[in-house]
């Protein structure tokens, strides 16, 4: 079924546990990489990491020749901020800021996810800005349970919480023009999921409603500017960036974080769903 304004796409209960099964392999990816994740690696190394694990479930990457995209993740260094292309002589570095987001598609469906990790000893001003981010994102994904559960939420209300827990934090640069997304049969779909703006806008927050949340901050100026290989998207102040995603569905007795081991308990605690979510991608 799909609105019509916007051609969104809402799910059935059966088509978000689909969806679950692709966001554990995608989790189960994003664990292996962060645990490899040290100086003397290249984001190449990383990207073997998690097309062996995506193929190793059963799944196909979803980056992979997505409009042409020779990877299976975007690894975004430092004022890197997102779809930086894996390379085997972009070697990480002891204080780097690495963005690792990573996708997979499983029996049609898909998963989406990204993590913010140190290299080494990293400034701690550049590890609380990741935490900004991450804190931010979860913030996002509180307000669409809390708004699908009043029945009166819109899709703004996200991009609003988003944009107030990274305002609260600090000084920084939310980047604009890239947000979140819809995701199911498709990686990429309506509606557009911005991390700012006034709250109270946009297509209703109802159950069956699947996006991906994924805020970008960065340490200075959020103007950005694309590299000469037409993906990798960079700070024009040449500041670091943090970037953090987590795909996510609405059902009618709470939120189900898709791409988190836990489904979101830890962070959300009732705000999600009763269905006990598995805790082991599909082999």
């Amino acid at each position: 079924m799909r609105r019509p304004q916007l051609d969104i796409q809402l799910k059935t209960p059966e088509q978000i546990e689909k969806m679950r099964a692709a966001g554990l392999v995608v989790a189960e990816a994003l664990r292996r990489m962060r645990e490899a994740v040290a100086p003397g690696v290249s984001t190449a190394d990383l990207d073997a990491i998690a097309e062996t694990t995506i193929r190793g479930a059963g799944a196909v990457p979803s980056f992979k020749g997505y409009h042409g995209f020779p990877a299976s993740i975007c690894s975004s260094v430092n004022e890197q901020i997102v779809h930086a292309i894996p390379s085997p002589e972009q070697v990480l570095a002891d204080g780097d800021l690495i963005s690792i987001d990573c996708g997979a598609v499983l029996d049609g469906w898909h998963g989406d996810a990204a993590i913010t990790v140190g290299v080494g000893e990293v400034d701690p001003a550049l590890l609380r800005m990741a935490e900004v981010a991450e804190d931010a994102m979860w913030a996002g994904i509180a307000a669409a349970a809390r708004g699908a559960a009043s029945g009166k939420g819109r899709l703004t209300d996200i991009s609003h919480a988003v944009e107030r827990a990274v305002r609260k934090a600090g000084r920084y640069g939310i980047v604009d023009g890239y947000g979140g997304h819809g995701i199911g049969t498709e990686m990429h779909q309506d509606p557009h999921v911005l991390n700012h703006g006034r709250p109270g806008k946009g297509p209703r927050l109802v159950p069956g409603l699947a996006l991906a949340i994924e805020p970008m901050i960065t340490m200075g100026s959020p103007r950005t500017a694309e590299l000469a290989d037409g993906w990798t998207v960079v700070t024009r102040d040449g500041s670091r960036a943090a970037h953090v995603e987590h795909s996510m569905a609405l059902l009618p007795d709470g939120v189900w974080v898709l791409t988190a081991f836990d489904g979101g308990r830890a962070r959300l605690g009732d705000l999600v769903t009763a269905r006990q979510p598995s805790t082991t991608p599909t082999t």
